[in-house]
Formats: C-alpha cells, structure tokens, sequence
C-alpha cells in the first residue's frame, strides 16, 4: 500500500511517500528557517505564502524520488490540526485535490500523533508504552496501550519546552532557531546558577516552564544593571539542567506507576542531545527492561512521513471499526 502523507503546519512544507506505513520511499522537505531567522520567529502569512509557493514543487520532488506515478498512490494523509491556520490550508487543499482527483481515501491527522508515530518509522511499538511530547508549542505524557488509544496524563499549563527554548535563547542573544543553540551552548559551561525546578504537585504529570524562563530573564535584567558579565554557558546548561531534570522525573515516574514496555520521544525538542543522554540514562538506571526510543534527527522536526505513518494506522483502526 503507496501512502502519501503532507505537512504544512507551520514554516516546512514536506510530501512523502511511504510504502505499508513503514518503508519511506520518499520524505521531501523544504524549509523556511531562513526567512523567518531575520524576524527571529515565525511569521505567519510569510509562512503560507512560502507554502503556496513551494508545495508543487515538494510535490514533484517526492514522486521524483520515490519514483512512483501518482496513480499508483492508494491512501492520502494530511496534517490538519494543530498549527498556523494559513499553513495547514495549503496542504489540506493539495491533499483534498489529490484524493478526488485520483480518487483515494482521505485521512485527517493530528500533527501530535504524527510527531508520535515518527518513532514508528524506525522502531516498532511494544505497548502499552509513555510518549514524552516535547515541541516548540506542546509539552505532554501520554500513555498509549495500542495503536490509536490515548491517555493523556499530563501537559504544560503554560509554556511549552520549545517555547521556553526560544525565549530563552533570545534572551541569551542567539539567533533564530536558538533552542538547538542553547542545547549546544550548555555544554560548554556548567549549572552555576540557581535557577528553579518546577516538579509542581508530587502526584502531578503537569508541566510548569513558564517560572524556569521569567527566572532566565530576571537574572538576565538583574546582571545588566549590576553592570555584571552574563556567563551565557553556565546560564544555558544552568537552565537544560532544570527542564530536564522535570521531563525526566515525571516521565520516569509514569513509566514505572503504568508498568510500560517503552518509552517514546516526540517532537523537535527531542532532537536535545542533553535530554536524549539524562533519559536514556535514567531508563538504563531505574528501568532495565523498558525500551526506550527517538527519532532520527531527520524525523524529529516537521516531516511528513510521521504523517503517512499516522494516517496509515488510523486508515486501518477506521476501515476495521466500519
């Protein structure tokens, strides 16, 4: 079965072609990173119009070098929530007008689930298992015991951990994309400053970054008008240090209170070298006989191969169930 599934959420335009849900023949991408680094953001309708222009040639490109005809393609997939509204209507009209032009099923994704089902590309699920969401806009725990079947244990009540990245990157004076930076810059220094871990309720599987950020900028500010030099190093791996710490120990603690086989990572904040090494030595410590599981690089950030594969197994949960 020839998948096709598209992404166009917010600033990467990708088509990919997958065979039975798992094979990626194709995964094409085009990025925007470099329009929007002058603004130090992502501006909406820069993004839209970068996808008008850009999504045929994806288009193209993937067929290309999936070398397959577009006849050949039996299912549709496509990104439709959550995102920049103008963004997702790109792809969600290039997706209808392929379906009723070759007359194939069209399945909605949530692009969630898509960054979820990403680590499906190169790992087979062992249920039931944690998903650890961490993104530029969502911070969750979720418990899945089969294909399609959420529980939602928790998530950010403020800031999410991309979010809380770029902010404080910003504040730090690095240039857009900075949370990947300040992942880099943490390395070089050391946690001398006391900054707070926010654990919220000990029963709680809530997150709450947004205190672990304004305390980033305060001393920022307080520093400035002491006419103190900032240690940028020490402040970036002093902050890693705190929001591991709390993805960490709350994902730890789910793993073990539900009794799971695995432990997935989702999202672009997983491509974090400092939270890939603290949880994959955690689970080696304190869950021996868990597996735990990331995305490639290339699939960590917006791709829509996570979205073929999404679609594809809610494509058989609907065809099963009807």
């Amino acid at each position: 079965m020839l998948v096709l599934g598209i992404e166009s959420s917010c600033d990467e335009t990708s088509v990919a072609i997958l065979k039975d849900g798992k094979e990626v023949l194709a995964n094409a991408v085009y990025t925007q990173i470099p329009f929007h680094e002058v603004y130090g953001g992502v501006i909406p309708e820069v993004a839209s119009r970068h996808h008008v222009k850009k999504i045929t040639y994806v288009f193209e490109e993937a067929f290309r070098i999936a070398n397959v005809k577009k006849e050949d393609i039996d299912l549709v997939c496509v990104t439709t929530h959550p995102g920049l509204i103008g963004s997702l209507l790109v792809g969600i009209n290039a997706a209808k007008a392929f379906a009723l032009t070759y007359h194939v099923p069209l399945i909605e994704v949530d692009h969630i689930v898509g960054h979820i089902y990403a680590n499906f590309i190169e790992h087979d699920f062992n249920f039931p298992m944690i998903a650890l969401v961490v993104s530029g806009g969502h911070t969750e725990l979720r418990l899945m015991k089969d294909h399609y079947d959420f529980t939602l244990l928790g998530e950010t009540l403020d800031d999410a951990v991309g979010e809380a990245y770029d902010k404080v990157g910003r504040v730090l004076e690095l240039t857009y994309p900075a949370g990947a930076k300040v992942d880099k810059l943490s390395f070089e220094g050391s946690p001398s400053y006391k900054l707070p871990v926010v654990l919220l309720d000990k029963d709680s599987y809530n997150f709450s970054l947004s205190g672990l950020k304004s305390a980033v900028i305060n001393t920022v500010n307080k520093c400035n008008m002491k006419g103190e030099e900032i240690n940028k190093a020490d402040l970036a791996c002093s902050f890693q240090t705190s929001v591991i710490k709390v993805l960490v120990s709350k994902t730890i603690k789910a793993a073990k209170e539900y009794g799971v086989r695995q432990v997935v990572v989702a999202g672009g904040v997983a491509a974090n070298k400092g939270l890939r090494l603290a949880l994959a030595s955690a689970v080696e410590a304190e869950l021996p006989n868990v597996e735990l599981s990331f995305p490639s690089m290339k699939y960590c950030t917006d791709n829509a191969a996570m979205i073929a594969v999404a679609g594809y197994f809610k494509y058989l949960i609907d065809k099963k169930n009807n």
